[in-house]
C-alpha cells in the first residue's frame, strides 16, 4: 500500500534559491513560456531539445565555441549528433577554479588525508600535460590507469584530456586478469598505477600485479606512491618511473588546451563483463560534460564552494560523474578504501568535518549502516547536507524510511539510476518535487524516458522496459573495436526500433515517479508472469537474519522456478522455521508468485567490483553453463558455492 505522505517535500524558499528554479525562469523569459514546475519543464525539455540543450550550455557556462546547429538528424537516434560544430576542451571546462581554495580534499581510510588547491590541482595537471606531449601522445590515443580515487588520479584525467587523449581507468583491486581483459582491447600508450593501497586497515601490495599487466600491455608505465615504495615498483617494472620522475623535467606553466569537436572521444568505460570480455563503451566529451553539467547543477542543485561527495572507485561511472563537479566550482572530496575502516562511522566522520553538502552512496552502503545500527542522526552534525543519492541497484522502501529516520529528517533523498550505458543517469531527483518512500522523483531533464510493454506501447501502472525515445547528448560515440557499430545496435536498439531499451524492469508510480524492479535479463518468469527481483530483495533483506540475498530462475519441468540464496547474519543458520518466515514475508509483501520454491542458504554472493550482485553469472553457475570473465568479480570465489548444490536437483 502506497504513503499517503512524502518523506520530504521543498520548501518555498528553498524552491526559489535552486539552480534549476532560476534555469526554468530563463527559459521562459527566452523562448516566452510559462514553465511552473518540474513536469511541464520537463514536458518542454523533450519537445524543444534544441533550445533546452542550447540553454544549459549556456546557464551553465561551457567554455567552448556552440556553433550554428544544435541538433543533426535528432529523429534518428543512432545517427543524431549534438552540436556538430562545436568545440571545446573537457579540462578546460573542469579547471574551473584558481587560488589557493580547496579543489579536492582526499582521505584514505584513516591512514591518509590531504587538501589539494585549485593552483595545486593546476601545477600537477601542467606537469603531465608537457610529460604526455613530450612522450608524443596526443589526440586519440588511450591514457590507462589502475589507480585508487586519489587527486593524482583526477590530475591525470584532466591531462589526458587537455591534449585530447582519451582516458580509461579501473581501480587498483581488480585481479591482472580483469585488467587485461579491459586495457588490453584498446591498446593503450601509456599505463598509470599506484605502489599499493589500503583496504581495511590492511596494506594491499599491487606491485607484482603492475609489473606484470605492464609487461603484457607493454607500454611505459607510471608509479604513483600512495601506500609503499614506488621507487621499488617502478624498479620492478619494464619501462616504469615513479610519477616525480616522469614530471620532473618541466615547470608548470598555462595549461593549453586543445580545442576538440563535441563528439571527441573522451572516457573508454567497460561493460561489468560478467558473462564475456567487457564492452569498451565510447563516450565524447562534450556529451559527458552537458550531461553532468544538467545533473549537477540542475538536479542536484550544486554551487560553486559546495562539498561534492560520491563513495565510488576509479572502476565505476561514478567516479567519471563525481570528477565533473569541478565544472560547477564544487570541492570533491574523495575517500579510498572501505566505508567500514575503521568502523562504520568513517563516511559520516568525513561528512561532518568537511561538510558535505551532497553525499553520494549505494543502496547496499544504506543498508548497510542501517544492519550496523548506526544512526548517523544522533552521533553527527549533518547540518549541511541537503542532498543524499542512492545508487547501484534499487534502494528499498526501507531504505527510503532508514534515511530520513536514522540518518538526516530534512534531507533530499534521490535514488538515482543510469549507468556506464550513458555515464550517467536517465531517472534521478530534482528540487522541486517530493519524495515519495520507495520511488526515484522522475525522468532527466531533455531525455525522454518511458515504459514499454512487449509489444512496445507505453504502459502506467505496470512493469515494463524502461527506454529512451529520443537521441540525448551523452549517447555512446561507438564502443571500441566494433567498426560496423553492430554491438553496440545489438547492446540497445534491437530490442525497438530506433528507441534505446537500456535492460531495466521498471514502473512509473502514481506521483509521476519510477521504480526499478531489477535488470530485465534477471527477471524471473515463473509461469510467463515477469518478476523483478528487486522485489524479492526489498522483502527478505529487511530481515535482520538476512545480510544479504540474490534470486534467479531455474529452468524446471518446461518452466521456471524461483530459487532464493542467502547469505544469513553471523550466528544465524537457516532453520525450518527461518525459511517459512521468509517466505510469509514475501508472500504478504510481494505476492504469492514471488514466494521462492527453494531457498537456500550460502557463505557468500558474488558481486562486481561495484558492489552490484551478479544474478546472470549465479544462474549460469547453476544450469552448469561457464561463467566466461570471473575476473570481473570482486570475490570469484563465491561462484563455486553455486554448483552442483543438491538443493537443486529435485
Amino acid at each position: 500500500m502506497q504513503d499517503n505522505r512524502p518523506l520530504w517535500v521543498p520548501s518555498a524558499d528553498a524552491v526559489a534559491k535552486s539552480p534549476i528554479h532560476a534555469f526554468m525562469e530563463r527559459c521562459n523569459a527566452d523562448f516566452g513560456l510559462s514553465l511552473s514546475g518540474f513536469e511541464d519543464l520537463h514536458a518542454w525539455s523533450v519537445a524543444e531539445r534544441e533550445n533546452f540543450w542550447s540553454t544549459v550550455w549556456d546557464f551553465c557556462g561551457v567554455k567552448g565555441e556552440r556553433g550554428a546547429e544544435v541538433l543533426a538528424n535528432g529523429d534518428r537516434m543512432l545517427e543524431a549528433r549534438f552540436f556538430p560544430d562545436a568545440t571545446l576542451n573537457f579540462a578546460e571546462n573542469l579547471l574551473s577554479g584558481r587560488g589557493e581554495g580547496d579543489a579536492i580534499i582526499f582521505r584514505g581510510e584513516d591512514k591518509a588525508e590531504d587538501r589539494w588547491s585549485w593552483d595545486r590541482l593546476r601545477v600537477l595537471v601542467s606537469k603531465l600535460q608537457q610529460a604526455f606531449a613530450a612522450r608524443g601522445i596526443g589526440k586519440g590515443d588511450r591514457i590507462a590507469a589502475m589507480m585508487p580515487n586519489m587527486p593524482e588520479t583526477v590530475a591525470a584525467m584532466l591531462a589526458a584530456a587537455s591534449i585530447g587523449a582519451i582516458w580509461s581507468s579501473c581501480s587498483p583491486d581488480f585481479g591482472e586478469q580483469g585488467v587485461l581483459d579491459r586495457f588490453g582491447q584498446i591498446e593503450p600508450r601509456l599505463f598509470i598505477a599506484c605502489d599499493a593501497y589500503w583496504y581495511s586497515g590492511k596494506l594491499q601490495d599491487v606491485g607484482a600485479k603492475v609489473a606484470t599487466v605492464a609487461k603484457s600491455l607493454g607500454v611505459p608505465t607510471i608509479i604513483v606512491h600512495y601506500a609503499g615504495d614506488a621507487k621499488a615498483v617502478a624498479r620492478a617494472t619494464p619501462e616504469a618511473s615513479t610519477l616525480e620522475a616522469f614530471v620532473a623535467p618541466y615547470e608548470a606553466r598555462e595549461v593549453e588546451f586543445t580545442q576538440l569537436g563535441f563528439s571527441h572521444p573522451l572516457y573508454i568505460l567497460f561493460s561489468s563483463g560478467t558473462t564475456g570480455v567487457p564492452k569498451c563503451i565510447v563516450h565524447s566529451a562534450g556529451g559527458t560534460l552537458l550531461q553532468h553539467l544538467k545533473e549537477q547543477r540542475l538536479h542536484c542543485g550544486l554551487q560553486a564552494g559546495e562539498k561534492l561527495f560520491y563513495f565510488t572507485t576509479c572502476g565505476w561511472m561514478m567516479w567519471n560523474w563525481l570528477v565533473s563537479g569541478l565544472a560547477s566550482g564544487a570541492t570533491l572530496c574523495l575517500f579510498d578504501g572501505s566505508p567500514f575502516a575503521p568502523d562504520g562511522n568513517v563516511l559520516f566522520d568525513y561528512a561532518e568535518a568537511e561538510k558535505f553538502a551532497i553525499f553520494g552512496t549505494s543502496a547496499k552502503y544504506i543498508d548497510a549502516v542501517r544492519k550496523g545500527g548506526l544512526t548517523p542522526r544522533v552521533s553527527h552534525d549533518l547540518s549541511s547536507l541537503r542532498l543524499m543519492t542512492s545508487t547501484g541497484s534499487p534502494l528499498s522502501p526501507e531504505g527510503f524510511t532508514f534515511v530520513y529516520e536514522g540518518i538526516k529528517e530534512d534531507v533530499q533523498l534521490a535514488s538515482i539510476s543510469g549507468g556506464t550505458d550513458i555515464v550517467s543517469c536517465f531517472v534521478l531527483g530534482n528540487p522541486l518535487q517530493p519524495v515519495w518512500r520507495g520511488e526515484i522523483q522522475g525522468a532527466g531533464l531533455g531525455l525522454a524516458v518511458d515504459v514499454w510493454n512487449d509489444d512496445g506501447k507505453p504502459v502506467r501502472g505496470e512493469k515494463g522496459e524502461l527506454v529512451c525515445t529520443k537521441a540525448f547528448p551523452s549517447m555512446p560515440v561507438m564502443f571500441w573495436n566494433d567498426p560496423d557499430g553492430a554491438k553496440y545496435r545489438a547492446a540497445y536498439f534491437d530490442r525497438f526500433d530506433n528507441v534505446w531499451c537500456h535492460g531495466d524492469f521498471a514502473e512509473w508510480t502514481e506521483h509521476g515517479g519510477l521504480v526499478i524492479h531489477g535488470r530485465s535479463d534477471a527477471t524471473l518468469n515463473p509461469g510467463g508472469v515477469r518478476i523483478g527481483t528487486a522485489e524479492i530483495y526489498n522483502q527478505v533483506e529487511q530481515m535482520e537474519e538476512v545480510a544479504e540475498a540474490l534470486c534467479i530462475g531455474q529452468d524446471w519441468d518446461d518452466d521456471v522456478r524461483v530459487i532464493l540464496f542467502v547469505r544469513l547474519a553471523p550466528d544465524v543458520t537457516l532453520t525450518e522455521d527461518l525459511v517459512k518466515a521468509i517466505k510469509t514475508r514475501i508472500r504478504t509483501g510481494a505476492s504469492p508468485r514471488h514466494v521462492p520454491a527453494k531457498i537456500i542458504a550460502v557463505a557468500d554472493i558474488p558481486r562486481t567490483k561495484s558492489g552490484k550482485i551478479v544474478e546472470l553469472a549465479v544462474r549460469e553457475v547453476v544450469h552448469g553453463r561457464p561463467v566466461k570473465n570471473q575476473e570481473a568479480l570482486a570475490n570469484p570465489e563465491a561462484l563455486g558455492l553455486f554448483a552442483g548444490l543438491s538443493e537443486l536437483k529435485d
